[in-house]
């Protein structure tokens, strides 16, 4: 009987020490500041959901504006009146460059925002519809007259003259025959490329070469001519 009473007393938890006690104490009392820093997390966000649904609503029965602008504010309220103004059916968009200056625009879904205007918010810029639409109107002008100037343009001429017609009053006809032969001008020279152009001399050499034939072919026949008599 003894023994099975010391064995019952031997597995039994010893009492807590003054040490553990301390410690206990304060995990509860940590536990219970959390919980009480939770519970007010969650009375802020809903006293803010309450407010923005209030702004929101009042907003929407405003027929007198198109959009609304907030303070900058965090990003837990941003998601908040994010969400509060997709329920009402609102367009939402933040903008700011870092997290400190970040605010929230409400658009009305008849005025949602053209893509020129979300740029200029963007920037940081105040949107002026005025000189939007001068902007706008000057580059539909622009292109207008640049569509016109294309259309009045003129094709590059291609010349329709061919060498006899050009040189026969300084060789001759003849002469000017063979200077065409022997260039094998295209109808269209001037406007193939260099790689399809057969003789590379130029016209002046071409002549000078023809003119010194000739030449040789009237002293040969005044040669065969003298001869002959």
């Amino acid at each position: 009987m003894a023994d099975l009473l010391g064995s019952i007393l031997s597995s039994m938890e010893k009492p807590p020490t003054v040490g553990d006690q301390e410690s206990r104490r304060k995990a509860r009392e940590q536990a219970a500041r959390l919980k009480k820093m939770e519970e007010e997390e969650k009375r802020k966000k809903a006293a803010f959901r309450k407010k923005m649904e209030k702004e929101v609503s009042d907003f929407i029965q405003d027929t007198s504006q198109q959009k609304r602008r907030y303070n900058p504010m965090g990003k837990i309220e941003r998601s908040i009146l994010h969400d509060v103004a997709e329920v009402a059916g609102l367009t939402s968009f933040s903008f700011g460059e870092d997290e400190e200056s970040r605010y929230v625009m409400l658009f009305k879904k008849e005025f949602a925002p053209s893509d020129e205007e979300l740029e200029a918010y963007r920037k940081g810029e105040e949107w002026d519809p005025k000189l939007a639409e001068q902007r706008r109107r000057l580059k539909e002008t622009a292109a207008l007259e640049e569509a016109a100037s294309s259309r009045t343009k003129k094709p590059e001429a291609c010349p329709n003259s061919n060498y006899r017609d050009k040189y026969s009053h300084l060789i001759g006809t003849s002469a000017a025959k063979d200077a065409a032969h022997t260039l094998e001008a295209n109808r269209a020279y001037g406007c193939v490329p260099v790689a399809n152009k057969r003789d590379t001399r130029s016209i002046e050499e071409a002549m000078n070469e023809i003119r010194a034939k000739k030449r040789q072919k009237q002293e040969d026949d005044t040669a065969a001519h003298s001869s002959s008599s």
